[in-house]
């Protein structure tokens, strides 16, 4: 007969071994969920990868909210670890490129400056990562900074602001001021930049940052810094005032940014007050008196018809309630919502560069702020990826994440810093 302390611990083996494999099955059954509502189709490039990689993130976000659940950890901080520890690419640096981490008035950033000789100043750009302003950081953008450096022979600073749940809106967007500024005022002395050939960019909620930081600069008009040249916007999120735009309603199930998931990262930018976020999506937070306002910009008749191919259904008027609006009214302001500002505001934004993708939510985001910047006779550089999904960006040059689609998009952000 087996002592009792070997038979305890030979069915403690046992149990461990069934719970591990309960947990996997339940892991598999959610991911297997998760994918039965998403939705890619067939004009997506690399579709079938698209659902592999999907597949992984639902995975990961699925493992870090039991363990949220579970008290061990925060589900956004297991998913920053998971991706920074598995899912990052750490490469070399490239001959002709020079790599700094520092600190810009304690911001940290990261300086991409080419080393080849040039002839005076160089340009620059100040570059703000993605992720719903609770993930990304300068690690996941370091091969796109080093690219768009390199190619294009100018000074790239990645910055590296504060995230939510943390730190809430205004944190985020006072950090890439104080970094830009920092940048501006030094630009030349310190790394031979001409400040007056200095622009703003980013991807996705990043480009949210880029296009407020503009307008907020255009507000002071203090005159003590030179004004950014150029705003570099990669599918911005620009405004949270309607979620059932044409391109929400076609594309709110295809990954990697789900309908739903945008209103939720607004939600943790402004407050983390996830009890709204369905009267966000019908759209209850909207005042009566400003949907004629919003609806002037917002309207799906400002699109082009080709945006309204894959159809389109005009929601009824949805009821206004008075708490929700309370609740977000800071996210209808243009530092959070850039394309809900007065005319005379973006009349003094600089030149800029949109970039839109056909498969992603922000679609028409970024092409409604196209229309009221030709409207008021600003310069405007439109691309349009007919094949594209939003977050391409984050897979360039990742190893086996890597989508080649994704060299695209990032080129075309070169070729448009080569003309500033």
């Amino acid at each position: 007969m087996k002592p009792r302390s070997e038979c305890t611990a030979h069915g403690c083996g046992r149990s461990g071994k069934k719970l591990k494999a309960a947990f996997l099955l339940l892991v598999i059954g959610l991911v297997y969920s998760e994918l039965m509502n998403s939705d890619i189709p067939r004009g997506v490039a690399n579709s079938g990868k698209l659902h592999m990689v999907h597949g992984l993130f639902v995975g990961i976000a699925i493992v870090g909210r039991i363990l949220h659940r579970l008290g061990i950890c925060h589900q956004v901080s297991f998913i920053r670890w998971f991706v920074a520890c598995f899912l990052t690419r750490s490469n070399p640096v490239p001959a002709g490129l020079r790599v700094k981490d520092l600190k810009f008035s304690e911001v940290p950033v990261r300086v991409y400056e080419p080393t080849t000789v040039c002839d005076g100043l160089r340009r620059g750009l100040v570059y703000f990562h993605g992720g719903g302003w609770v993930l990304g950081n300068i690690d996941s953008v370091d091969e796109v900074c080093r690219h768009i450096a390199k190619k294009s022979d100018t000074t790239v600073v990645s910055v590296g602001y504060r995230l939510a749940p943390e730190h809430r809106y205004p944190a985020q967007l006072d950090d890439c001021e104080t970094a830009t500024c920092h940048f501006l005022s030094v630009a030349e002395a310190e790394f031979s930049v001409d400040s007056r050939r200095v622009a703003v960019g980013g991807d996705s909620t990043g480009a949210n940052l880029a296009a407020a930081l503009c307008q907020r600069l255009a507000r002071r008009e203090d005159g003590h810094l030179p004004f950014p040249c150029a705003q570099v916007l990669i599918y911005p999120a620009l405004q949270m005032a309607d979620f059932n735009l044409p391109s929400y309603q076609q594309n709110h199930a295809v990954p990697i940014l789900f309908r739903g998931r945008m209103a939720f990262y607004f939600l943790q930018y402004l407050s983390g007050d996830m009890s709204v976020c369905q009267d966000l999506l019908e759209g209850n937070h909207i005042p009566t008196e400003l949907r004629p306002r919003y609806e002037a910009w917002l309207s799906p008749s400002n699109l082009p018809p080709e945006c309204l191919v894959r159809g389109f259904c005009e929601q009824p008027t949805p009821e206004y309630d008075g708490e929700v609006y309370h609740t977000i009214k800071a996210g209808l302001e243009p530092e959070v919502s850039p394309l809900l500002a007065d005319d005379a505001l973006i009349q003094k934004t600089p030149h800029t560069f949109l970039l839109t993708c056909e498969y992603d939510v922000l679609r028409d985001d970024g092409i409604l702020y196209r229309k009221r910047l030709l409207d008021l006779k600003k310069d405007v550089t439109w691309q349009h990826v007919k094949d594209g999904f939003h977050g391409m960006i984050n897979f360039f040059n990742q190893g086996w994440l890597t989508f080649p689609s994704a060299l695209g998009v990032v080129d075309s952000v070169v070729n448009y810093v080569k003309t500033l």
